[in-house]
């Protein structure tokens, strides 16, 4: 049974392997993040918690009745396209083993103590990140979120369904939020913070404001050998130039990000200007008006782009997050009980981030050797995953050890 958060991780090494990009792609509700969600459930049901799903899509396992003030954690399964190993499923399996190193240490927990799986967190299948967590606590808007779509046309209300889940259910879950006392996710690390501060396990101290927009270029298709370049309004030429401002004005405003991972032209034939494209920019930075701010400059630049190749442009806002500080109560007492752990900001929004301005969250970080992430090269070390399971059992047992409102 007590496998540890390594041996855990290695019985789905190969669930949604990527063998074009690398890595994993598991998005939400397709076959991976299925077969996934089947393995936590054994999981769970192998240690004795009732495994219960919620309205939303999340995967809820509880050691003893569900119930208020519970202590919460977990973390999500699903990935990014090509994505590592560690990112979500880490979390997933060290709460899964710090279940096991206290009742290995003959823990009770004195309140209810619940793992999480929160459903389609990377927003790499439907384009909002933390999408279940956004429905748990009323982020989106029911009908707008149960339209999104795939990259197949299916939409998640039809994804949903398919998965034994009612559509017409989702939003926010008042029951469910009245439950959690506090939530803790352990999460890899996603940069060299500890790597440089020399420690196995840190603490999160915030995150930055960020969101994601997309930008459509309307130009008009046609014969790529038959129209003169002088006669052609592409919009790829706008979206590529867009590229560019983006990473010139990330660059321009201090400790902010602007990224364009996303590309997509229509129809994308080789032999086709296209009739349209669409651009999806990452932008992040340390307060609301900065972030707006790298987004206000970009769109200007794409506005310039598209006017000089003759197109038009559409920007829509698909999800946007202010910035988070982590309950700094929580913390102290987590920083208390493990021994005055490093803490650390985050640039990377994680469901944590969601819940934080519904119930005190807090998060534990795993040193990552490489500092990437979102990608194959992402790595922890097996016996710095063992050191982030035992300390998050030991912030889950002394946060269980007492029947009081806020044991913090």
């Amino acid at each position: 049974m007590a496998e540890g958060a390594t041996g855990l991780l290695a019985g789905i090494e190969r669930v949604g392997m990527d063998r074009r990009r690398g890595g994993f792609s598991r998005h939400g509700f397709d076959y991976a993040e299925m077969e996934l969600r089947e393995w936590f459930s054994e999981q769970a049901d192998r240690r004795g918690l009732d495994v219960r799903p919620d309205r939303n899509g999340n995967l809820w396992a509880w050691w003893g009745p569900p119930g208020p003030n519970a202590i919460v954690t977990g973390s999500h399964l699903d990935s990014v396209p090509g994505g590592g190993a560690f990112d979500g499923p880490l979390g997933v399996a060290s709460a899964l083993a710090a279940v096991d190193l206290l009742r290995a240490r003959d823990h009770v927990p004195r309140r209810p103590l619940a793992v999480v799986v929160f459903a389609e967190e990377e927003g790499g299948r439907f384009g909002v990140p933390c999408l279940g967590s956004r429905l748990l606590t009323g982020g989106i808007v029911p009908k707008d979120a149960a339209r999104l779509m795939d990259g197949n046309g299916m939409t998640l209300a039809e994804a949903m369904s398919g998965a034994g889940l009612d559509p017409q259910r989702i939003g926010r879950d008042g029951e469910a939020l009245r439950h959690i006392g506090c939530f803790v996710e352990l999460h890899v690390e996603q940069g060299r913070g500890l790597v440089e501060l020399d420690a196995p396990v840190g603490l999160a101290t915030s995150i930055l404001a960020h969101g994601r927009w997309r930008l459509t270029f309307f130009g008009e298709g046609n014969h790529a050998g038959a129209t003169p370049m002088s006669d052609r309004r592409d919009p790829l030429v706008p979206a590529a130039r867009t590229v560019l401002a983006a990473r010139r004005i990330g660059e321009s405003v201090p400790g902010a990000r602007a990224t364009v991972g996303r590309l997509s032209p229509n129809p994308g034939g080789t032999n086709v200007i296209s009739s349209s494209a669409d651009l999806w920019l990452d932008a992040r930075a340390a307060d609301d008006a900065a972030t707006r701010a790298v987004v206000e400059q970009v769109t200007a630049a794409a506005k310039d782009a598209a006017a000089d190749e003759g197109c038009e442009l559409l920007v829509v806002e698909e999800s946007y997050g202010g910035p988070v500080t982590f309950d700094e109560g929580l913390r102290r007492t987590l920083s208390a009980t493990l021994g005055d752990v490093p803490a650390l900001p985050t640039g990377a929004g994680h469901d944590a981030g969601i819940l934080a301005a519904e119930v005190p969250t807090a998060m534990l970080f795993v040193r990552n050797p490489t500092g990437v992430s979102h990608a194959p090269a992402e790595h922890a070390e097996p016996a710095d995953c063992e050191a982030g399971a035992r300390a998050l059992a030991t912030v889950l047992g002394h946060l269980t050890s007492t029947t009081g409102r806020t044991p913090w």
